[in-house]
């Protein structure tokens, strides 16, 4: 007969833990390194963005150069909230998924914005190749989902 010990929890959470971060792809885990450091940026922007003067912001084909803009405030929060999504991606947290394919859909969206929209008011219509980098993004977190 087979005694618990009061460790077999803690045992089982460490299991769900390495079994969670196997389920992400390598690409996922790249770019999740990647927006580690975005989120890191977004922070010191915020902090010091003030003190910078022209600062070049880039995503999703939205760009300004003035940190403490509304683009700029905008642009830094997404920044941030990549972030926030690497780390309940890489620490495995129960809302990582969750935020995860938040984070993908409001790419999408602004994406969207910045390919169909934006072209009438400045005449420069560009196909933004992250969309389909954010749709493969998006189907493999429904596909791992219930086994997070």
């Amino acid at each position: 007969m087979e005694e618990k010990s009061v460790f077999d929890e803690f045992d089982n959470k460490l299991n769900t833990k390495r079994r969670r971060r196997n389920l992400l792809p390598i690409w996922i885990k790249v770019f999740i390194w990647l927006f580690f450091a975005f989120g890191f940026i977004g922070i010191l922007i915020l902090a010091f963005g003030f003190f910078m003067g022209k600062f070049n912001l880039s995503l999703y084909g939205l760009e300004t150069d003035k940190a403490y803009s509304l683009m700029g405030f905008f642009l830094t929060a997404l920044f941030i909230l990549k972030g926030i999504v690497s780390y309940g991606l890489w620490f495995e947290q129960d809302w990582g998924i969750k935020i995860a394919k938040i984070d993908a859909i409001i790419g999408l969206v602004v994406c969207g914005i910045s390919m169909f929209v934006l072209p009438f008011f400045t005449k420069n219509f560009e196909l933004r190749l992250e969309v389909a980098v954010l749709i493969l993004y998006l189907i493999k977190l429904q596909k791992i989902e219930k086994n997070w």
